[in-house]
């Protein structure tokens, strides 16, 4: 999603002069801040929300939405079910950091940009080998050749299999009965969902979720500002909800 993307709210392709100049200002203000990274939770036993450093090959993409997204994500998630994760931290970790292996989910946002080190190729493979659950967000369109290239790197076999309404995964614990109606939120491209499997076998868990032409996590950041349809952001929390809890059972 580049800077230059229009921002305006789902379902209001003419927002009023005021709501669109504050939201754009807004937007390219979070886009061009400086980012202050919070110290990472020391590791504790509760689910802690971890998201991933990478290295930037043409623009940056991997802190979008930080922190809000992540914050209002963890609030509802302790709210709506038994899980007690730290809501007010979480976690940035490297591919090749060793701590990593200690926390069972992993978010990745914009992949277009992604460029990883050996090392880091390295140590995503250990991580999903070791029963680690990687989730992708937030990329459309020509973004999916960067990643598909960098997660051939991993895993040079991989067969990236298309989900619809009947996996699992959107009936983990809400019941997500049309995951197509879950629209980008400023574009309104319909989603296209990705699995990779545990050796290519759909029998075993899924290692790697991708929602392809979306961004759930735009819903979480701006949920309590009004700028998103109330359902529209409800059934974005149950998505990330059933990927939190199919990440920690499978």
């Amino acid at each position: 999603m580049g800077i230059a993307d229009p921002r305006w709210p789902l379902g209001d392709p003419n927002p009023a002069p005021s709501r669109a100049g504050a939201w754009g200002a807004r937007a390219g203000a979070q886009r061009w801040r400086r980012i202050q990274i919070e110290p990472n939770v020391p590791y504790d036993g509760r689910f802690t929300f971890v998201r991933l450093r990478y290295t930037v090959r043409w623009r940056s993409g991997w802190e979008f939405d930080y922190p809000a997204m992540e914050r209002n994500f963890m609030k509802i998630t302790s709210e709506l079910t038994t899980l007690r994760p730290h809501v007010d931290e979480s976690n940035i970790h490297t591919l090749d950091d060793p701590e990593l292996l200690k926390y069972p989910i992993a978010y990745l946002s914009e992949p277009g940009g992604w460029n990883m080190s050996e090392q880091e190729v390295a140590g995503l493979r250990a991580y999903l080998a070791k029963g680690g659950f990687l989730w992708v967000d937030d990329f459309m369109r020509d973004d999916w050749i960067n990643f598909e290239r960098e997660m051939r790197r991993v895993l040079p076999d991989a067969r990236f299999v298309k989900l619809d309404n009947t996996h699992t995964i959107f009936d983990t614990f809400f019941k997500v009965k049309d995951i197509d109606a879950i629209v980008h939120p400023m574009s309104r491209i319909r989603p296209s969902y990705y699995g990779i499997y545990e050796d290519n076998d759909p029998t075993k868990r899924l290692m790697v979720m991708a929602n392809f032409d979306n961004d759930i996590p735009e819903y979480w950041e701006w949920s309590g500002e009004g700028l998103f349809p109330f359902d529209a952001s409800n059934e974005a929390y149950k998505l990330g909800i059933n990927y939190v809890l199919y990440g920690l059972t499978h």
